[in-house]
């Protein structure tokens, strides 16, 4: 594990402090007109969610932790945990579904995502940037509406509503980032 100095800290970052794994959300970096420079740090905790607002000055060392990152296959769903499979060494890992938040719908049978472990306990996972999802409710394609920006209400087949262009017709498989949870081209 590497220690870094506290200006070094960025979103996204890994650190243990105070005995827990905490993930950097926000990073602010003040530089008050009297005193040093310090970061303030929105930390959430990676095993238990909860979050921490936290000041490190450039002076504090903090440990950084690297997380290893494994491609795992999702299996199934039962009484709120996600149980996913190392495709390798078939070894199964089970998480809480709430882990992915509001991006649990885009989740498909047999998708591969990434699990991230520390040592041997699985902590977190994100699933892939883009998604292909079938437009099941949107309004008809009306001729000559051709205006820039004027995007459509849809429901997707996983329930979730997004806006879409107004070439996108209802039965049309789209592609969705699933970080901004919006429409990204036809698929």
């Amino acid at each position: 594990m590497a220690k870094i100095n506290g200006n070094e800290i960025r979103p996204g970052n890994v650190l243990e402090h105070n005995d827990g794994l905490w993930a950097a959300v926000k990073v602010d970096h003040v530089k008050p007109g009297k005193g040093g420079a310090f970061a303030q740090v929105e930390m959430k905790n990676l095993r238990n969610g909860s979050k921490l607002n936290e000041r490190f000055r450039s002076a504090d060392k903090v440990e950084r932790v690297r997380l290893e990152q494994k491609d795992m296959q999702f299996l199934f769903e039962t009484d709120g945990q996600l149980t996913f499979m190392d495709t390798e060494t078939y070894d199964q890992v089970e998480l809480p579904a709430d882990i992915l938040g509001d991006r649990r719908p885009f989740l498909q049978d047999g998708m591969t995502i990434v699990v991230e472990f520390y040592e041997e306990e699985a902590l977190n996972a994100t699933l892939p940037q883009k998604v292909t999802c079938t437009v099941v409710e949107t309004e008809p394609v009306v001729k000559g509406q051709t205006a820039a920006n004027s995007y459509k209400p849809a429901v997707l087949d996983n329930g979730i509503r997004i806006t879409v262009p107004p070439f996108i017709a209802q039965d049309e498989a789209i592609i969705v980032n699933t970080e901004t949870m919006e429409y990204s081209e036809r698929a």
